[in-house]
């Protein structure tokens, strides 16, 4: 049995869809003899995660899975392996390194409010 990494992205779908297109984009770790199960085991998951539910307004919103874009075979896990990477370019960086400080400082405070509550 191996390690896998693979993409699952849905297409988030709010009333009668008459917004612009919303995509959730799922890492997931799938252990599997080969890639081809993997795949496979990858699509099942998606399928079965699909959701459909009411919001706070009565409207419905629909998590449809589209298909598995990426697999990656993990081959040792170790600590501070990379498992993802992705280039984006963004008109402006500076806005974009202020959004990623203020995402890290939430998570850090959130870390530590865990862990204090653990205590």
């Amino acid at each position: 049995m191996q390690w896998f990494l693979a993409k699952l992205v849905y297409r988030i779908i709010c009333g009668d869809g008459d917004h612009r297109a919303q995509f959730d984009e799922q890492l997931r770790l799938i252990y599997a003899d080969d890639e081809l199960l993997a795949f496979n085991k990858a699509q099942l998951i998606g399928e079965r995660e699909q959701d459909l539910f009411h919001n706070q307004q009565d409207r419905p919103v629909q998590w449809k899975f589209i298909n598995v874009t990426e697999l990656h075979k993990l081959e040792q896990l170790t600590d501070g392996a990379e498992v993802y990477s992705r280039i984006r370019e963004e008109d402006d960086g500076e806005d974009y390194q202020h959004l990623v400080h203020v995402k890290a400082g939430y998570l850090s405070a959130h870390c530590t409010e865990q862990f204090i509550q653990s205590l």
